[in-house]
């Protein structure tokens, strides 16, 4: 089992505003996207996905760890969360490539965002293409 961080990139100019804070929930749930291609000829899933974190202190995200569960995948996106709910927010897109011998049977990838200090985190479920 291996991945392969391809990009993490801050994709805003200036600082988001969701147009809904009350409705929120604290970390927000990351977007994700994950697909099966060949890269090389070798079965490669692809993840990608777009994480908000707060703008005041805004620091790279970091891909935690990423465990294969027979159909399943879970990766986490670490961070440091100020505690305070974020008035405005900076955008973050990370592309990653996994492999594995059975990667082929992946249905689903679960990611997180996750504070580190305390811990805490908030998922997203979503279904593989390919």
């Amino acid at each position: 089992m291996d991945f392969n961080v391809i990009q993490i990139t801050r994709i805003n100019a200036d600082p988001f505003t969701f147009s809904d804070k009350y409705n929120l929930i604290f970390p927000v749930s990351p977007l994700a996207s994950a697909k099966i291609y060949k890269n090389q000829g070798v079965s490669t899933l692809k993840i990608c996905a777009t994480l908000y974190i707060n703008s005041k202190d805004s620091q790279n995200p970091v891909v935690g760890k990423l465990t294969e569960n027979d159909t399943s995948v879970d990766i986490y996106f670490d961070y440091d969360w100020d505690e305070d709910t974020p008035e405005t927010y900076d955008v973050w897109y990370v592309e990653i490539d996994y492999t594995s011998d059975t990667v082929r049977n992946i249905k689903t990838v679960m990611s997180y965002l996750r504070d580190i200090d305390p811990e805490t985190s908030r998922g997203t479920e979503t279904g593989v293409n390919g």
